[in-house]
């Protein structure tokens, strides 16, 4: 293991560790029904199971995810080339922001704009499904970026993988509407550098972001 992994794995092991007393004080509350929450312009059918299982999973991992105002939701059917990453009010249902967001390379070898599958195993480059919790910033290769604990068995090695939010100059508006997709990660969810800091900052730490692929 590398000194920058190592780093990288000791201050996020630090961060749980300090975070779990007043994380287990948070109450719990009822969600609303996940057909409620949805506005208008999303109530297609197929945007409902994906949704439905964030808000599931929102109150299955509640005493962890310190703010639950809102999450973050990364809809893997969709292509690279559509705004699939989206800022979801839990409250009122409102899609407050959407940009476009890379996958892994492990998920689409034949770079086709789509992800193709999941994967967990390091060194994979693939994207893993599941929930996420929000950690802390902090500044590497790509600047500004944002670690991420993985809560579910299909995605728990995200810390040691180093999947992490940060920005890429391979995402952007244009390179989608130029050539119908963006560039792919190694597994993180990058986002345009012009977006970057609004996303760290409405994604910090103690949210939940749940990517997936509904059946």
């Amino acid at each position: 293991m590398n000194i920058e992994r190592r780093h990288f794995l000791a201050g996020a092991i630090a961060l749980t560790a300090g975070a779990s007393a007043p994380l287990l004080a948070q109450p719990r509350r009822a969600l609303p029904q996940p057909e409620n929450l949805l506005p208008a312009q999303y109530r297609a059918a197929e945007m409902l199971p994906l949704l439905a299982e964030a808000l599931e999973s929102l109150d299955r991992h509640g005493r962890r995810v310190v703010h639950r105002d809102r999450i973050g939701l990364v809809d893997f059917n969709r292509d690279s080339g559509e705004r699939r990453f989206q800022v979801v009010n839990v409250e009122s249902g409102a899609v407050e922001h959407e940009w476009h967001t890379s996958h892994g390379r492990g998920s689409d070898p034949s770079d086709t704009g789509m992800v193709q599958s999941f994967s967990n195993v390091p060194d994979s480059n693939a994207s893993s499904r599941g929930a996420y919790l929000t950690a802390n910033e902090y500044y590497g290769k790509h600047g500004r970026s944002r670690r991420l604990l993985g809560l579910d068995p299909e995605n728990d090695m995200a810390l040691e993988r180093a999947i992490v939010l940060h920005g890429a100059d391979y995402v952007s508006p244009e390179m989608a509407r130029d050539t119908g997709r963006v560039g792919r990660s190694l597994g993180c969810f990058a986002v345009a550098q012009d977006v970057r800091d609004t996303m760290l900052d409405l994604m910090g730490e103690g949210r939940l972001l749940y990517c997936g692929k509904a059946a």
